[in-house]
C-alpha cells in the first residue's frame, strides 16, 4: 500500500520555473520543456509547468542550445545559451517577421548581445566594423560617416532604425543618426547590406542597420560599469530590471564625457536613457512601451590640414564651435497572436528631434582679414507616426504573407543665423564671435513633411529547401514648404510618388545555401537639396538598382561557417550640381554610379576556447555619368572608396581560468582616391586592438587596448573637388591614438 502511494505521488510530481536568455536574461517564450514522454511549452513570461516522475528534463527553443538538467527542487530558474551555430540564428529585418538567416534572400549580419558585451564597445563603430561589407567611420565623439556599398559618405545613402522603425524621418537625414541611439539597450544589431527599400522605403539603399532593444529580465537584475581612459574619455552606465506578474519593465542608460583629449576643441558629453515596457496578457496579446532621450553636446574642432596633420600639430582653428543633439523618441507597439498562422501589430511613433549646430565647414572669408563670416543654425522636427502590419500563414506551399501600411507626419524647421567672427591672425585661431541685433537671418523656414505607404511581401516553397520571396512597395510623399523669408526659394509643395520592388530566392540542402535576389532602392530629395537656392529645381527620387548572389556553408558540426555575397549595384538620378549656361549652379538628376563588390566572412569556432573571425570586402566603385560645375568626372573612381577593407578577431579563453579572456583585432584599410579626379591618394592603414577581461563572479575588470601600437592614421582623408596636382588643400580626420581603458562592472540578480 506504500509503495502504491509513493508511486502515485511521484508521478503527480509538478515542476514549476522559467527559461531565459543567459545572457540577456529576457523570458523565452516557446520553449519546449519535456520529461519523458510528457511536454509542455513556455508561457510569455518564460514560465512553465510540467507533471512528472522523472529526475530530469530537457529544455529546447529556437536559437539556442538544448539542455538537460537534473530536477532539483519544484521551483528551477532555466537559463539557455543562445546557439553559436549561425544556421540556427533568426532575424527580423529581413521581412519584419521572425525567420531563419538561412531563409532570408539577403545579405544580412547579427550582432548579437555576447559580440557587444566582449567588445565593451564606447562607440557603435566598434561594432559594426566587424561585419564584412561595413566600415563605419568615427569622426569623434560617436560622430561618424558610414560606408556600406558605397565610399566612405555623409549622403542619405543609409536607414537606421530602432525596432524595425526609422529613427528619423525621411527627409531630414543626418550622417551622425546613430549617436542618438542607446547601445547598452540593445539585444542585437541587424545589418542588412543592399537596397531593402521595398520593406521599408526611402534611404534603405546601400544599407540598413536595425537596433533591436531589450526586453526585461525574468528575473529582477541589471548592471552598473565604470570606465575611464587615457584620452579623456569617463563613463557610467546602468541598467535595472524586472517582471512582475504581466509587467516587464526595464531602464537602460549611460553618460559619457571626454576633456582635453588628443586633439584641441573635442571635449563632448552624452546623456542616453531608454525605458522599456512590456505587458503580456495572455499568450496571445503583447503591449510594448519604449522611450528613448538622448542629449548630446560636442565642439567640433573639425578636420585637420595637411599642413598640421603631417607636423601632429592637434591645435585647434576654432574655440566656439559646437554640435548639439536632443532626441526624444516614443513608441508604442501592440501585438496580438490570433493563432499559430496569423499575428497583427499596430506601432504609434512619436519623435521629438533638434541638431542645433555652430558649424566649423560654414566659416568664410570676407574682405576684412581678421573677420569672417559664420552661422549658427537649428534642424529640427516632430512626428506622428502609425505603422500596422498583418503576418498570414498558409498551408499551400508553406507560404506566408506580410502586409502593412503606415502614416507618417514630420512638421520640419530650419533656421540659420549669420554670425561675425574675429580671428587672432598671430594665434591662427578663430576666437570670438558677434550677432547681430535684432539677429540677421539667412534662411528661415518649415516643412510639413508627409509619407503614406503600403507594402507587401510574399514568400512561398515549392520543395524542400527552396523559397521564393516577393516584395513590392508604394511610397507617396509631400513637402509642404514655407519660406518665412522674403529671399530664398518660394513657398511651394512638391509630391513624389515611388513603387519599389523586390525578388529573390534561397536554397538550403545539409548545411549549404544559395541565394540571389534582385531588389531597388530610392531616396526622395533632402529639404535641403530642394529648398537651397532661390528656385525650386525638379528633382526625382534617386534610384538604385542591384543584383546580387551569395551563399553560406558550414561543416564540422557547424564549427566552421563561411558566407559571401557579390553585388552590382547601380544609382541613376542622382542629385549633382550642375552649371548652367549663365554660370550659376543649381541641382540635377544627373548623376550615374556603379558599386561592384564581393563581401565574404568566415567564423571558425573549433571548441569552447577558440574563436576566430575573418570579414573582408573588395570593392570598386566608380561614376558613370558625373559633370560637376562643368567638371567631367566620368569613368573616375569615387573618392573615398578603399578597394580592400577586412577586419578580424581570435578570442581565447582558457579552460584552465574561468571568467578570464583575451582577444585580438585587427582592423584594416587599403589605399584610395582623396579626391574625385582621382589626383591624390591616401594609404590607408592597419590598425590592432587588444581586449582582456576577466570575471570574478558577479563582478568584472576589463582592459582595452586600441590602437595598441599607437599608428598614426587619417579615418578619412580628402582633397578638395577640383584640386590640381601640385595644390595642397587636403584635409584628414585624425584617428583615434592608442587608448588604454579600463573598466569595472558589476552584475546583480539572478
Amino acid at each position: 500500500m506504500m509503495l502504491c502511494v509513493m508511486g502515485k505521488s511521484q508521478i503527480n510530481n509538478l515542476v514549476s520555473g522559467k527559461v531565459f536568455d543567459a545572457i540577456t536574461k529576457e523570458p523565452i517564450h516557446g520553449a519546449i520543456i519535456a520529461a519523458l514522454s510528457i511536454k509542455t511549452i513556455s508561457n510569455e513570461n518564460g514560465s512553465f509547468n510540467l507533471q512528472t516522475n522523472s529526475n530530469k528534463i530537457i529544455i529546447n527553443a529556437v536559437g539556442y542550445d538544448a539542455k538537460t538538467i537534473d530536477i532539483t527542487s519544484k521551483n528551477l530558474a532555466i537559463s539557455l545559451s543562445p546557439s553559436q551555430k549561425i544556421l540556427d540564428q533568426v532575424v527580423v529585418t529581413a521581412n519584419r517577421t521572425n525567420e531563419k538567416r538561412t531563409e532570408a534572400p539577403i545579405a544580412i549580419s547579427i550582432i548579437n548581445k555576447q559580440t557587444i558585451d566582449e567588445a565593451k564597445a564606447q562607440r557603435i563603430d566598434a561594432v559594426l566594423n566587424k561585419v564584412s561589407g561595413v566600415y563605419m567611420v568615427n569622426l569623434g565623439n560617436e560622430q561618424h560617416e558610414m560606408s556600406i556599398r558605397q565610399p566612405m559618405t555623409t549622403k542619405s545613402l543609409f536607414l537606421y532604425m530602432e525596432d524595425g522603425i526609422p529613427i528619423r524621418t525621411t527627409g531630414v537625414y543626418n550622417h551622425n543618426a546613430l549617436l542618438e541611439m542607446n547601445l547598452p539597450a540593445a539585444k542585437t544589431i541587424e545589418v542588412i547590406k543592399g537596397p531593402s527599400a521595398a520593406m521599408y522605403g526611402g534611404e534603405a539603399i546601400a544599407g540598413a542597420v536595425n537596433i533591436i532593444t531589450q526586453a526585461a529580465p525574468a528575473y529582477t537584475g541589471g548592471n552598473i560599469s565604470t570606465q575611464f581612459n587615457n584620452t579623456g574619455y569617463k563613463r557610467v552606465d546602468g541598467q535595472i530590471g524586472s517582471t512582475i506578474g504581466k509587467w516587464g519593465l526595464l531602464a537602460t542608460g549611460y553618460y559619457a564625457t571626454r576633456k582635453d583629449g588628443p586633439v584641441e576643441h573635442t571635449d563632448f558629453n552624452k546623456t542616453s536613457i531608454s525605458l522599456r515596457s512590456d505587458y503580456k496578457a495572455n499568450d496571445h496579446l503583447t503591449l510594448t512601451n519604449t522611450l528613448a532621450y538622448v542629449d548630446y553636446y560636442s565642439d567640433m574642432t573639425g578636420a585637420l590640414d595637411s599642413t598640421k596633420y603631417f607636423q601632429k600639430n592637434f591645435s585647434s582653428l576654432q574655440s566656439f564651435t559646437f554640435r548639439s543633439v536632443y532626441a526624444l523618441r516614443y513608441k508604442s507597439i501592440l501585438s496580438q497572436q490570433w493563432n499559430t498562422n496569423s499575428a497583427t501589430s499596430i506601432s504609434f511613433l512619436l519623435r521629438d528631434n533638434s541638431v542645433k549646430q555652430n558649424p566649423s565647414y560654414s566659416i568664410g572669408s570676407t574682405s576684412v582679414a581678421t573677420v569672417f563670416k559664420g552661422q549658427i543654425n537649428d534642424n529640427s522636427f516632430k512626428t506622428n507616426s502609425v505603422v500596422a502590419q498583418h503576418v498570414q500563414k498558409f498551408a499551400w506551399l508553406k507560404s506566408k504573407l506580410v502586409m502593412g501600411a503606415s502614416v507618417d507626419f514630420s512638421p520640419q524647421s530650419y533656421y540659420a543665423k549669420f554670425i561675425s567672427i574675429t580671428k587672432d591672425l598671430a594665434l591662427n585661431k578663430y576666437v570670438s564671435y558677434t550677432q547681430k541685433t535684432p539677429d540677421s537671418l539667412l534662411t528661415n523656414y518649415t516643412t510639413n513633411i508627409s509619407n503614406i505607404a503600403t507594402y507587401i511581401d510574399y514568400e512561398l516553397n515549392p520543395f524542400n529547401g527552396f523559397k521564393l520571396v516577393a516584395a513590392l512597395r508604394y511610397d507617396a510623399f509631400k513637402y509642404n514648404y514655407s519660406n518665412l523669408l522674403q529671399t530664398g526659394a518660394p513657398s511651394s509643395v512638391t509630391n513624389y510618388n515611388r513603387v519599389t520592388p523586390k525578388l529573390g530566392f534561397t536554397y538550403n540542402i545539409k548545411g549549404v545555401g544559395f541565394y540571389g535576389n534582385y531588389s531597388e532602392g530610392y531616396v526622395p530629395p533632402q529639404i535641403t537639396e530642394l529648398f537651397s537656392s532661390s528656385i525650386v529645381p525638379y528633382l526625382a527620387p534617386q534610384t538604385f538598382k542591384n543584383y546580387e548572389v551569395g551563399g553560406w556553408l558550414a561543416i564540422n558540426g557547424n564549427k566552421l561557417y563561411a558566407d559571401w555575397s557579390l553585388y552590382n549595384l547601380r544609382g541613376t538620378n542622382e542629385i549633382i550640381s550642375v552649371k548652367l549656361s549663365d554660370g550659376t549652379t543649381q541641382n540635377q538628376n544627373a548623376g550615374e554610379t556603379q558599386h561592384k563588390g564581393i563581401e565574404y566572412g568566415i567564423n571558425y569556432q573549433p571548441n569552447t576556447q577558440w574563436h576566430f573571425r575573418f570579414s573582408g570586402t573588395n570593392a570598386k566603385h566608380t561614376y558613370i555619368n558625373n559633370i560637376v560645375k562643368g567638371v567631367n568626372y566620368n569613368g573616375k573612381e569615387i573618392n573615398g572608396a578603399p578597394h580592400f577593407i577586412a577586419n578580424a578577431e581570435l578570442f581565447y579563453k582558457p579552460i584552465f581560468l574561468k571568467g578570464f579572456s583575451v582577444g585580438a583585432e585587427w582592423q584594416h584599410q587599403n589605399k584610395y582616391f582623396m579626391d574625385d579626379l582621382n589626383n591624390f591618394t591616401y594609404n590607408g592603414f592597419d590598425i590592432a586592438n587588444i581586449r582582456i577581461a576577466y570575471k570574478i563572479k558577479k563582478a568584472e575588470i576589463w582592459v582595452n587596448a586600441l590602437n595598441v601600437f599607437n599608428a598614426y592614421y587619417a579615418v578619412y582623408a580628402t582633397s578638395a573637388p577640383g584640386a590640381s596636382v601640385g595644390v595642397n588643400n587636403k584635409t584628414y580626420n585624425m584617428g583615434d591614438p592608442r587608448e588604454l581603458t579600463i573598466g569595472l562592472s558589476y552584475k546583480f540578480g539572478k
